[in-house]
């Protein structure tokens, strides 16, 4: 069965974009996981699929597939590029778009220059609705892991984030950190993790570990619960610029009770078809 597809980005967080609208798609895990390899497949950090609405109150449907195969409910970065994706099919022809996803409903505006605001609704700061194992709400909870206690907020942009302060982003230990707190288990649903650098109350530096996609040029999820933790801290303005290693996202929030919004460019790379029987499914073992 051949697919079309298109490869998409938002700062350099890459995605392939395809619509189930217009054509039949039923793609496993392993199908997944090898079109979202990089040697053996098109490659891409998620795998994005634009269904029909599920609400009279939406035009579409989002779903998300990460690299490693698994669903998860956000990811801000590709939803401006599923904006981009069904204007430029001409599946809607609106600046503005409701989408429906796994965690509940998102507004989605076309702006000039490429640029998506979305509005990324309110962030979820209770323990039970990130999800995150704590007796009670707190700005920051000690976090045990790989032998050491660090300081970390939790909040959920509709995903769970894991949010640590640190001196300097070149220097954070991403690789190390970030797949140990990713499998922690006070996050029973996995969690992203963000390692952020305060520069001053308008700007922040911003590394992103994700969760079944590891490290990511950008994550916009990612940039807005970095901006909420820094804001509920008093470290941040109302408009933050979030500087991320594939560039900047703009997010503002005016605090509790009021939502996130994210704005960025979203970019086409490519149209394709790919034939899911000649997908190299699984790596063979050399065993």
């Amino acid at each position: 069965m051949e697919i079309a597809f298109a490869k998409m980005h938002g700062l350099g967080n890459d995605f392939v974009v395809i619509d189930a609208l217009s054509q039949p798609v039923t793609l496993d895990d392993s199908q997944l996981r090898a079109i979202a390899n990089r040697r053996l497949g098109i490659g891409c950090d998620q795998i994005l699929l634009v269904e029909a609405a599920r609400h009279p109150n939406t035009d579409f449907y989002y779903r998300i597939f990460n690299a490693d195969g698994s669903e998860v409910e956000q990811c801000g970065n590709g939803a401006r590029c599923f904006a981009r994706f069904v204007h430029e099919r001409g599946l809607s022809s609106n600046d503005e778009i409701a989408v429906g996803t796994a965690n509940g409903d998102i507004r989605l505006f076309l702006e000039p220059r490429g640029q998506v605001r979305v509005n990324m609704g309110q962030p979820r700061l209770a323990p039970a609705e990130i999800p995150f194992d704590a007796a009670t709400q707190a700005l920051s909870y000690p976090l045990a892991v790989d032998g050491q206690t660090v300081s970390i907020g939790a909040v959920s942009m509709g995903n769970p984030h894991a949010i640590l302060l640190i001196d300097e982003v070149a220097r954070a230990p991403v690789a190390r950190l970030g797949p140990a707190i990713e499998y922690h288990p006070r996050f029973p649903q996995r969690t992203n993790v963000g390692f952020m650098t305060v520069r001053d109350r308008g700007h922040i530096d911003l590394r992103v570990f994700e969760r079944g996609a590891g490290e990511t040029l950008a994550c916009g999820s990612g940039a807005c619960a970095a901006v909420v933790y820094g804001r509920l801290h008093d470290r941040l303005d109302e408009r933050v610029e979030v500087h991320l290693p594939g560039g900047e996202l703009v997010i503002s929030w005016q605090g509790i009770g009021e939502p996130v919004w994210m704005t960025g460019p979203a970019v086409k790379v490519f149209d394709g078809r790919i034939d899911t029987q000649c997908l190299v499914l699984e790596q063979p073992s050399l065993v």
